[in-house]
């Protein structure tokens, strides 16, 4: 199976819409603000944009319990306005990608109140049940004592999400209410997902972004039944929708890849790499240098070599499910973030706010189940002033408070200033985008990574042409040699901090100043 071309070349923005832009002052971020926000969008030299879930909900989940998947929520719309996105995108040259639940509904959805009916009905199978109150149930997390049918229903994470019936791989024969993948009555909801993914495509979309991905088939110990279902879905898309793209949430590329996705993601779970680069307290991009970055290049370079050609990994900047990478950075820290990120092999990901800088708001507890997550899920700081140009309403109805810090970034102070964030964060998208061994397919070598040590420096290649990045984010100054033949032909591209590349005996030394970062090219 191939990957769409345009993948070659992706850079995307992910949207959390409910925090992107308010138009019609209910605080609450909306499609027509998307809409709205497309020119700023193309200017970052982004192409494509992957949207949280924005379908009728009840919002316990914050839209990832689905209620009716083929309607979009009236607080960000309509479908019109949908397809309003999707075309206007399309006429900038970007992609537009939706969230697929696939593995489970709401507790409101249709289909979920049909199936907990007392009575039969065509539902009853739509939804993994036990056949009565006292069955066993294993390791799996059910819920009873709710609904009135006779029975528990398991759920995928939080109780207001029961999960989908897509089958047990291979059934336990002491639970009999285990239907097998095969069952006739599992297909019919294989088919309900497929009619949603037909639905959205052809009004418009690009592909999806599946959440939880791994979940849908059960007592699969060997993973069988979960690359089964995929490469079912992975195969009608390449028949019929052949530029489509489909990303999972799995954090562990190998697995993904191998049950027919594009592309999936490096990030705070599964492999641990990311969380070493970021996210511990003695993490790599830390000033005190008692990080170790090693663990992340052992784990690219391996998920790299066993994807081949077939697809890509995806390391973002942020995203909704975990803390923005500012933390306790400066916004010239975040220059070698950026530098780092943007620059490796792969689909890199932008999440909003994080191209000038958006910082975590600690202490705003619960926000349609989003707990701890909701530092990370603000409104977008479009301007100085309370409002921050987000919405007309007042500051006190927005989905969630802005950040209250006086000298929180914004865009419109950014794009008056040459130097800032957003301008260095464009430059590098579109030095990527320019040269096609900084693209997604280029190769990747890893030229210096010791553990505990700085500076990091790679090189990416295709053909005669060779870039080589190098981040130092210690506050002291590192020299390494490592081997670079041809050193004394790199001119460089990018200097943030004054690194200096120079040929020695049968290698390259490199002096890198406290918290610098640099970029050379061959060409």
């Amino acid at each position: 199976m191939g990957t769409p071309a345009w993948l070659d070349d992706a850079v995307f923005y992910e949207i959390y819409p409910q925090s992107f832009q308010d138009t019609n002052g209910d605080g609450i971020g909306d499609l027509p603000g998307i809409i709205d926000r497309l020119d700023y969008i193309k200017s970052l030299n982004v192409n494509a944009l992957w949207l949280n879930p924005c379908f009728v909900s009840p919002f316990m989940d914050a839209g990832y319990d689905v209620a009716d998947f083929y309607r979009i929520a009236p607080r960000y719309g309509t479908n019109d306005d949908m397809k309003r996105l999707c075309e206007e995108a399309h006429a900038r040259g970007i992609r537009v990608i939706l969230d697929l639940v696939a593995g489970h509904t709401s507790i409101e959805h249709p289909w979920f109140k049909a199936s907990a009916s007392a009575e039969k009905t065509p539902y009853d199978d739509y939804f993994v049940w036990t056949d009565g109150w006292g069955e066993k149930t294993g390791d799996y997390r059910f819920i009873s004592g709710m609904e009135p049918r006779n029975g528990y229903f398991m759920i995928n994470f939080f109780a207001c999400q029961p999960a989908l019936n897509y089958g047990f791989k291979k059934p336990d024969p002491t639970m009999p209410w285990q239907k097998s993948s095969d069952d006739p009555a599992v297909r019919r909801v294989w088919e309900e997902t497929k009619n949603i993914m037909k639905f959205w495509l052809d009004l418009g979309c690009d592909g999806f972004r599946v959440d939880m991905a791994p979940s849908l088939v059960k007592g699969d110990p060997d993973g069988e039944g979960i690359r089964e279902i995929w490469h079912y879905y992975r195969s009608w898309l390449d028949e019929n929708y052949p530029e489509a793209v489909l990303i999972s949430e799995w954090s562990c590329p190998p697995k993904a890849i191998d049950a027919g996705f594009h592309i999936d993601f490096m990030i705070h779970f599964g492999q641990e790499g990311f969380r070493d680069l970021f996210l511990k307290e003695n993490c790599f991009f830390n000033r005190n240098g008692k990080g170790d970055a090693s663990r992340f290049i052992e784990e690219l370079t391996g998920n790299l070599a066993h994807i081949g050609d077939r697809g890509f990994v995806a390391v973002p900047t942020a995203n909704h499910d975990m803390s923005r990478i500012r933390g306790k950075r400066s916004l010239a820290d975040l220059r070698l973030t950026h530098t780092f990120l943007m620059l490796l092999p792969g689909v890199p990901f932008v999440y909003y706010g994080d191209e000038i800088g958006m910082a975590n708001v600690a202490g705003l507890g619960n926000k349609e189940g989003s707990y701890s997550r909701s530092e990370c899920r603000t409104p977008m700081q479009w301007a100085p002033g309370e409002k921050a140009g987000f919405s007309t309403a007042e500051p006190e109805k927005f989905y969630l408070p802005l950040d209250p810090d006086p000298g929180r970034p914004d865009v419109e102070t950014q794009e008056k200033d040459p130097e800032s964030l957003l301008a260095f964060t464009r430059k590098l998208i579109a030095l990527r985008r320019a040269n096609p061994a900084l693209r997604s397919r280029g190769g990747f070598r890893c030229l210096y990574c010791s553990k505990g040590k700085s500076p990091l420096v790679y090189e990416r290649f295709l053909g005669d042409e060779r870039w080589v990045v190098a981040v130092n984010p210690e506050e002291k100054e590192n020299s390494v040699e490592f081997a670079l033949p041809g050193a004394d032909r790199f001119q460089q591209v990018i200097d943030c901090g004054g690194a200096v590349l120079e040929a020695a005996p049968g290698a390259a030394l490199l002096r890198m100043p406290p918290c610098s970062c640099a970029v050379w090219s061959n060409r």
